[in-house]
């Protein structure tokens, strides 16, 4: 059982990660093991803990207190609990508490690409993606439909922050994934070069006139597949599209010309996911 601690007074150190740390204090890519994450809501909370990611305090309203699982009771026994009314925790947080729990893990290493992608064959690399709703989107498709990595450019938003990881349903700890640093190679050029002496062919989701539809053979036959998306908006950056394998289009009727990118990576993981399984 966790130590349950009544809140009093907002300015207790132990609530800063709730409220006084940045995202970026918070995040720490040089040191990992000495950030922190927040994960909200107690499936996503749960998929963390079974990851392995260790808890360092829960906060909730007191109210709710009943209502938390026995398993998250055990998985997170004998560390603290902070407890308050809704608004006093609203005050703390600055956004009522609409999924019950908050969870402040310490983060962990990532690995590195090669690490990553050892053993997939189908994998997700997404580009400059900062919006965290689309991303959390796009790690809860990955998770769900058959990706088994996924890769992100440096200047991507960080999966593991709370907007993205509740978006996630927790995805973000059940498909393995890191970032393409410099000592990988600088995105575009050399990030594909090494994804190809890995032996991926890349499919860059982009609206060109010769691109093939998702479920082109041409891609069924391919053994090892990078999916590659861009950006809400602008899409992907016309060098990255250039050095990738194919340009790959979802076909579209009423006129409409493309999908959300979250949806669209959806759409395209859960045809090109399963062509892994049809040998």
């Amino acid at each position: 059982m966790p130590c349950i601690t009544e809140i009093h007074d907002l300015s207790m150190p132990e609530l800063q990660p709730y409220a006084g740390l940045t995202q970026a204090q918070l995040r720490s890519r040089q040191r990992p093991e000495q950030g922190l994450l927040i994960a909200e809501s107690v499936n996503v909370i749960l998929a963390a803990l079974e990851a392995g990611y260790e808890p360092v305090s829960l906060l909730m309203e007191r109210r709710k207190l009943p209502s938390l699982p026995q398993a998250l009771l055990e998985r997170c026994a004998g560390i603290p609990l902070y407890v308050g009314g809704r608004e006093l925790l609203a005050g703390l947080t600055g956004y009522e508490l609409t999924r019950g729990v908050l969870c402040a893990l310490r983060r962990r290493p990532l690995p590195g690409m090669r690490a990553v992608c050892e053993g997939a064959r189908r994998i997700a690399v997404l580009e400059s993606m900062t919006d965290t709703t689309n991303m959390g989107a796009v790690f809860r498709s990955a998770a769900a439909l058959g990706m088994d990595a996924v890769l992100l450019t440096p200047d991507c938003c960080d999966p593991l922050s709370r907007r993205a990881a509740r978006v996630s349903m927790g995805g973000v700890f059940r498909v393995p994934w890191t970032y393409i640093t410099p000592e990988d190679g600088a995105w575009p050029a050399g990030g594909i070069a090494c994804l190809h002496e890995m032996g991926f062919a890349l499919a860059a989701l982009a609206l060109r006139e010769n691109a093939l539809p998702v479920d082109s053979p041409a891609l069924k036959r391919e053994v090892k597949l990078a999916v590659v998306l861009g950006t809400e908006g602008s899409g992907l950056r016309e060098e990255t599209i250039a050095q990738c394998d194919y340009a790959v289009i979802i076909p579209m009727s009423h006129g409409v010309d493309s999908l959300n990118v979250a949806a669209a990576g959806a759409v395209a993981f859960w045809e090109l996911g399963r062509m892994k399984n049809r040998e």
